[in-house]
């Protein structure tokens, strides 16, 4: 499953998102700028989220509350971690 979705953030730019589900984990991949950041969790759904600054990169740190690990990603990506659209199969994520 793939969901990809497309905003222009606060300096003009376009920010993209993608929710993917592999066969191991669920992955919601930020690129905004030249910059990303992936907020991950495994496929069951109930272990802590792990950022990463893409989706085979190693991880930053671990959350889990799914709003603190947006608050990182949008670190990583230089903004507001309000202008982070989340697709609606994304929205449970967290403990």
């Amino acid at each position: 499953m793939t969901n990809d979705a497309n905003t222009t953030g606060s300096v003009g730019t376009e920010l993209t998102v993608d929710y993917t589900e592999t066969d191991g984990e669920r992955r919601l991949s930020f690129d905004y700028g030249g910059r990303t950041a992936v907020v991950a969790q495994n496929i069951d759904g109930y272990a802590m989220l792990a950022v990463r600054p893409t989706a085979d990169g190693d991880e930053l740190e671990r959350y889990y509350g799914f709003d603190m690990a947006l608050d990182h990603a949008a670190e990583l990506l230089g903004i507001d971690p309000t202008e982070l659209p989340i697709p609606d199969e994304a929205a449970d994520m967290g403990m």
